[in-house]
């Protein structure tokens, strides 16, 4: 192995580590996220975080069941259900973008999203 190998070497290193650092700060990043509840895959409410909203309960009621969902400090959680599993319930809090908490019989779905800043197509698939 020449010395110009081990340089590039390095330098290959060096980039990834950097890279890896800046897509896990992106990946991270809590900024602009919101609540979607949905139920049968539509969305029937959005709910921003915000100071003013933490620790409130919103109830969600449908023809499949009930589900409580609570606003935690930057975070969401289902306290009550219907169903007769409970795992929604015994899921606990999520926090991150992209999590979710699903409750089969009730199909109902909570989970966390990004805000789009930029609405603009970025790729398309036929």
């Amino acid at each position: 192995m020449t010395k110009g190998d081990k340089i590039l070497i390095i330098v290959v290193i060096f980039f990834t580590v950097i890279s890896l650092g800046f897509i896990k700060r992106q990946a991270l990043s809590n900024d602009g996220k919101y609540i979607s509840i949905q139920v049968d895959g539509k969305e029937i409410k959005k709910i921003i975080f915000d100071k003013n909203i933490e620790g409130k309960t919103f109830p969600i009621e449908t023809e499949y069941g009930y589900n409580l969902v609570e606003i935690g400090n930057e975070k969401v959680r289902v306290i009550e259900a219907s169903c007769p599993d409970q795992i929604d319930v015994k899921q606990g809090y999520i926090s991150k973008i992209g999590e979710t908490i699903v409750c089969l019989p009730n199909r109902l779905v909570v989970e966390i999203k990004g805000m789009d800043i930029d609405q603009e197509i970025d790729i398309m698939n036929h």
